[in-house]
């Protein structure tokens, strides 16, 4: 969408594109259930670590990123799982992202904006989900029968 605004400066008409965000959001494997932060900022709830995508940097990067500053974790065999862009998934902002799939090793622990941390199976998923999560877990879910073990 594009709309003309007026330059604060010169008067001059200037065009201002209205994009969606781009965001990378990680499923990240340990042991037999699913990574997920308690998210420290609004909107609340539990959620797969992820985030905005960087100016300069590919979506693989920032998952990668993302897990690393959110759960401590270094990931191995990044793959993408899928797209979700339905322009109301994020309440603040119309945003898209790009799913990737990872294992890992070893305990999370929550830093960034992660105010908890958790390891949680399809039964024991956590209450809310924030965003698009529960879709994109139930899609992973269903797709790869039991896709951790």
């Amino acid at each position: 969408m594009k709309e003309a605004i007026l330059c604060p400066h010169c008067g001059g008409e200037v065009i201002r594109y209205r994009n969606p965000i781009p965001t990378a959001d990680i499923i990240i494997c340990v042991g037999e259930g699913v990574v997920l932060i308690d998210r420290r900022n609004p909107p609340a709830g539990w959620a797969l670590p992820g985030g905005f995508i960087d100016y300069g940097e590919s979506a693989e990067a920032a998952a990668v990123r993302e897990a690393r500053e959110e759960t401590s974790l270094d990931v191995k065999e990044l793959k993408l799982f899928g797209v979700y862009s339905d322009p109301s998934r994020d309440p603040r902002h119309h945003t898209l992202t790009v799913v990737f799939t990872a294992r890992a090793d070893g305990t999370p622990r929550a830093h960034d904006d992660a105010a908890d941390i958790g390891i949680f199976t399809r039964e024991s998923l956590p209450s809310p989900l924030a965003f698009d999560h529960a879709k994109i877990l139930e899609d992973f879910f269903s797709s790869r029968g039991d896709p951790c073990r």
